[in-house]
C-alpha cells in the first residue's frame, strides 16, 4: 500500500491481527528483509513494514534523511493506521530511527527492540568512513553498493550467504542514488541517544551479534550495561535475521 507523505510516496504494509508490531529495516535493505520473519510474528501480531525513505518502493523526501525526519514519517503511516501503541523492531538503521521514534514519541512505544543496533552517535572514524562513502557512492554507485552490502556479513558466512548477498545488491541497486545519499548523509550526523535508551522505562532489548562487523558485541555489551537493556546475544554477523533466522525468531516470538 501507498501513503502520500509531504508529496512523497511511502510504501508499507500490513499483515496479521493483534497487537501491532512495527518493523523497520536497515540501511540498503527494505522491508523486504523480514519475510522470512513475518510468517511467524502474525500468527500473534498485527506486522506493519514500512519502507524508509528513499529505500525499496519508497520515494526521496530530501536530500538528508535524518533519523527524525524517517521516524515522523513512520509516525505519519501509523496514525493513517490509527495505531496508537506498538511493539518497534528496528535493524540497524531502522534502530536509529525506533530511537528517533521513542524520542518524540514515546507513549506510542511498548516495547523497544534493537536488532544490531546501537543508541550512539557515530564514532569520528565512522563518520569519516560515511564521508569516503559519499565520494565512493558518487563515482561508481554500485561497486559501493556491492561491497557494503556483502561487508555486512560475517567474514566467514559469505560463501555460505552468497545467494542473499546476491539478492540483497539486486535489490538495492534499485534504490535511488539520492536516497541512499540521503541515508549515509542522516546517519552521520544522527544524535547521541543512549539517554533516550536508558530512560526508557518499558521493555527493551538490544540483539546482538558475536561477529557483527557494524556493530561490534563487545560496544553492545558496554551500552546495553549502561542503558539499562536486557542484552540478546547471538552468532553471526550483522545480518542476524538471515545468519542467524531461527534465533532472531525465538527472540521476536516471546516479546509483547
Amino acid at each position: 500500500m501507498n501513503l502520500i507523505y509531504t508529496n512523497t510516496m511511502l510504501f508499507y504494509e500490513v499483515l496479521g491481527q493483534g497487537p501491532a508490531i512495527v518493523l523497520l529495516h536497515g540501511f540498503l535493505e527494505s522491508s523486504t528483509m523480514w519475510k522470512e520473519i513475518i510468517p511467524e510474528l502474525i500468527k500473534e501480531h498485527k506486522v506493519i513494514i514500512i519502507d524508509l525513505p528513499g529505500h525499496g518502493k519508497s520515494e526521496c523526501i530530501s536530500d538528508i534523511h535524518t533519523m527524525e525526519l524517517m521516524a515522523e514519517a513512520v509516525h505519519d503511516v501509523l496514525q493513517h493506521l490509527n495505531i496508537t501503541e506498538a511493539i518497534f523492531v528496528g535493524h540497524s538503521m531502522g534502530g536509529y530511527v525506533a530511537l528517533a521514534y521513542t524520542e518524540l514519541f514515546e507513549a506510542k512505544v511498548s516495547t523497544l527492540v534493537l536488532l544490531n543496533s546501537t543508541p550512539a552517535e557515530d564514532s569520528v572514524e565512522r563518520k569519516e568512513n560515511r564521508e569516503r562513502a559519499l565520494t565512493v557512492i558518487e563515482k561508481n554507485p554500485r561497486t559501493f553498493i556491492g561491497m557494503a552490502i556483502a561487508n555486512l556479513f560475517a567474514e566467514g558466512s559469505r560463501e555460505k550467504y552468497a545467494s542473499e548477498i546476491d539478492t540483497l545488491k539486486k535489490e538495492a541497486f534499485q534504490f535511488p542514488l539520492e536516497g541512499i545519499i540521503a541515508a549515509i548523509k542522516g546517519m552521520k550526523i544522527r544524535k547521541d541517544r543512549t539517554s533516550i535508551l536508558k530512560q526508557f522505562g518499558k521493555d527493551k532489548i538490544m540483539i546482538c551479534a558475536t561477529e557483527d562487523p557494524i556493530v561490534p558485541f563487545s560496544v553492545s555489551e558496554i551500552w546495553a550495561k549502561f542503558c539499562d537493556t536486557e542484552l540478546k546475544k547471538v552468532s553471526g554477523g550483522h545480518m542476524s535475521h538471515i545468519e542467524n533466522k531461527d534465533e532472531i525468531v525465538k527472540i521476536l516470538h516471546f516479546i509483547e
